[in-house]
């Protein structure tokens, strides 16, 4: 008698992601290479406060600037050439805030300042998101906006080196992942997940320097 072994989609899904996550890493072409190891780079020197992590945002924005517009995703090319501005923007703040012994110091901004940065971000959201509802097929409008939206402001904050930065940047790459994962974006999804493990490490560096730097005012 033949024996007939249960169907199992969990093994069937487990599968066609390995496979995808397989064909989307050959699919990478070696200037996407050097922008994803550039981005990280960014993100770890930063954790570290080291200017050059400004060198390294801005070296990863100029590639997929040109790898958005080669691609006609024409927003996502506008946004990194925001990005590439605030990354000449934070390397100035950066530099300006040095003195000859230490690096410029962490800060921390007032509740009522993010209040009202999340306001304006939910009102921008409100607005982008029900007009790409409307006329496009975008597959996530108002989350997308809202991510979007928030991306800019926390970038602002690190060039900032506001100690916020790092809980905003934990909640935009954890809806990030479910974004990317629900797309068949597999790797970039996988990808923010190592991101989301590297913020807290972030956000304690960040904090232990406001506490000392605030230390050693009171001395």
């Amino acid at each position: 008698l033949a024996i007939k072994i249960p169907h199992n989609p969990t093994a069937d899904r487990r599968a066609a992601v390995g496979e995808s996550l397989r064909e989307q890493l050959f699919a990478w072409s070696p200037a996407e290479a050097v922008a994803v190891a550039c981005a990280v780079l960014y993100l770890l020197l930063a954790m570290r406060e080291n200017i050059w992590c400004w060198l390294l945002a801005g070296i990863s924005t100029a590639i997929y600037t040109w790898l958005f517009l080669d691609a006609r995703l024409y927003m996502e090319s506008a946004l990194n050439v925001f990005y590439f501005g605030m990354a000449i923007y934070g390397w100035q703040v950066w530099l300006a805030g040095r003195d000859d012994a230490h690096e410029m110091p962490v800060t921390t901004w007032p509740v009522r300042v993010h209040g009202i940065a999340l306001a304006a971000i939910a009102v921008l959201v409100l607005g982008s998101g029900s007009l790409l509802s409307r006329y496009t097929e975008a597959a996530f409008p108002f989350v997308d906006s809202a991510t979007t939206y928030a991306a800019i402001w926390a970038t602002f904050l690190v060039a900032r080196k506001v100690v916020e930065n790092w809980w905003y940047w934990l909640v935009i790459d954890v809806v990030s992942i479910f974004i990317y994962w629900s797309r068949d974006l597999e790797l970039t999804a996988l990808l923010f997940v190592v991101y989301v493990f590297m913020i807290p490490f972030g956000l304690i560096s960040w904090t232990r320097s406001y506490r000392g730097d605030a230390r050693a005012v009171v001395a």
